[in-house]
C-alpha cells in the first residue's frame, strides 16, 4: 500500500454552472472528489488528503492534509462558484501545503480538476511541471468540459513534464450520460500506481466493470467493511420481520371481527332471556305474597268485572287489569275497597226500594209528621215517581240476572 499525502485542486469557476455533466459540472466534480477521498483514506490509515479551490477571489486552502474523511467531505458544502481558474497558482499552493506535511515519509501527489479554459501558455505550464518533478511531486489531471481546443494539448504537456516512471496521469472525460466518477473509477488516478490500488479502489473498479453489481449482498464486500455489511443485513432482517408481522395482523383482523360479532349476538340473546326469567320470577313472587283473603277479593272483583263486560274490548281490558292486579298488591287493595263501597250502595238502594213498596208504612210516617198533608197532590206525585223508579230498577235487575243466567 502506497503511503501518500494528496492535495486536490477544485475548479469552482463560473464554468462549473454548465449542465453538460449531470446535474452540473460542479456537482459531478464534487461526487468524483468524494469518491477519491474515500479511496485514499481507506487504502492506508496514515494517508492524508487536503482540498483547495483555484477560482474566486484567489486560491484558498479549505483543508490541510488530514486523515479525517468527515472533515474533508464537509468542506465541500457551501462553496461559492464564480471567477476564473488560476491553474498555476493552485498547483504552487498545493505543492507548498504538501511540503509542510507532518509525515515526511508520505509521497506527494496533486490531483487537479480542470473544467475551464487554461489561459497560460504551454511553456509556463512545462516550467511548473519540471519544478514538481524536481521536488518528487506526482501530478494527476482530470480534464472535463469542452472549453477550447488548446486546453487538452496544454494539459498533456504539463503532465508529460512532471511524469517520472509513469507516476503522473491525465484523463480526458467527454461530456455525456456517464458520470464523472464512473469514468474515473477505472483509471490509475483512482486505482493507484500500477500496484492494483487499494482494496476499496479494486472493489469499486470491479463493481463498475460489472455494471455496478459487485456480487455481494447489498453491494458491500464484508471483507472490506464488515460493520457496514452487518448493519445492512440486520436492517434487512428487521424490515422483513416487520412486513411479515403486518401481513399476519392484516389476515387475522377479519376473523377477529367475525368472532366478535358472534359473541355480541349470543350475549344479547342471553341478556334478553335473563330479563324475561327475572320478570317472570318477580310476578310469581308477588302472586305468592298475597294472602287467602286478598286472593278471594281479587277473584270477586274479577268476576264482577267479567259480569259487567259488554264487548270483547272490555274483556281484554279486564284481562289486562287482572294481570296488573296480580303483580301490584296496592292496586288489589284499591279494587277491594271499591267493591265493598259498591256493595253498600246496592244494599241501601234495595232497602229504600222495599220501604217505598209498602204504602201503608209510608202513609203512617207522613201522617206522623207535623205540618205535612198526606193528601197534597204534589206529595202524591213525588211518591208515585219514587215508586216508578223502584219498579224500573227492579225490572232492570231482573233483566240483568236473566242475561247472566243465559251466559
Amino acid at each position: 500500500m502506497v503511503l501518500e499525502a494528496t492535495m486536490i485542486c477544485i475548479d469552482n469557476s463560473e464554468w462549473m454552472r454548465n449542465g453538460d455533466y449531470s446535474p452540473s459540472r460542479y456537482q459531478a466534480q464534487a461526487d468524483a472528489i468524494n469518491l477519491i477521498c474515500g479511496a485514499k483514506t481507506q487504502s492506508n490509515p496514515e494517508n492524508t488528503v487536503g482540498v483547495l479551490t483555484m477560482a474566486g477571489k484567489g486560491v484558498r486552502v479549505l483543508v490541510t492534509p488530514t486523515s479525517d474523511l468527515g472533515k474533508i467531505l464537509a468542506c465541500m458544502h457551501g462553496l461559492e462558484i464564480g471567477g476564473e481558474t488560476n491553474l498555476t497558482a493552485g498547483i504552487q499552493v498545493a505543492q507548498l501545503a504538501l511540503k509542510h506535511r507532518q509525515n515526511k515519509k508520505q509521497q506527494q501527489r496533486i490531483i487537479v480538476f480542470a473544467g475551464s479554459p487554461t489561459k497560460y501558455d504551454k511553456k509556463t505550464l512545462e516550467a511548473i511541471g519540471r519544478k514538481l518533478k524536481k521536488n518528487s511531486v506526482a501530478l494527476d489531471v482530470v480534464d472535463f468540459g469542452e472549453c477550447d481546443d488548446t486546453k487538452p494539448e496544454k494539459l498533456d504537456a504539463l503532465v508529460a513534464s512532471v511524469n517520472n516512471s509513469d507516476n503522473s496521469h491525465i484523463v480526458h472525460v467527454p461530456a455525456g450520460q456517464n458520470a464523472l466518477s464512473d469514468v474515473l473509477i477505472s483509471t490509475p488516478i483512482f486505482t493507484g500506481d500500477g500496484e492494483g490500488g487499494s482494496g476499496f479502489a479494486a472493489a469499486a473498479a470491479a463493481a463498475a466493470s460489472a455494471g455496478g453489481m459487485s456480487g455481494f449482498d447489498f453491494g458491500v464486500d464484508p471483507n472490506i467493511d464488515p460493520e457496514l455489511a452487518l448493519a445492512l443485513r440486520i436492517s434487512m432482517e428487521e424490515e422483513r420481520a416487520r412486513q411479515e408481522a403486518a401481513a399476519k395482523k392484516a389476515s387475522e383482523e377479519p376473523s377477529k371481527q367475525e368472532k366478535g360479532g358472534e359473541q355480541a349476538s349470543s350475549s344479547d340473546d342471553a341478556n334478553m332471556s335473563e330479563a324475561v326469567d327475572t320478570s317472570a320470577d318477580v310476578a310469581d313472587d308477588k302472586r305468592h305474597n298475597l294472602t287467602d283473603g286478598e286472593a278471594a277479593l281479587l277473584q270477586q272483583a274479577l268476576s264482577m268485572s267479567m259480569d259487567g263486560a259488554k264487548s270483547g274490548s272490555v274483556d281484554m281490558v279486564d284481562a289486562d287489569m287482572s294481570d296488573a292486579i296480580v303483580e301490584d298488591p296496592e292496586l288489589a287493595y284499591a279494587l277491594q275497597m271499591s267493591v265493598q263501597e259498591s256493595a253498600r250502595d246496592s244494599s241501601s238502594q234495595s232497602d229504600v226500594s222495599k220501604v217505598l213498596e209498602d204504602q201503608s208504612f209510608v202513609s203512617s210516617i207522613l201522617n206522623s209528621l207535623p205540618g205535612v198533608d198526606p193528601n197534597d197532590p204534589s206529595l202524591k206525585d213525588f211518591l208515585a215517581s219514587l215508586q216508578g223508579q223502584s219498579e224500573t230498577q227492579k225490572k232492570q235487575n231482573e233483566d240483568e240476572s236473566e242475561k247472566d243466567g243465559d251466559k
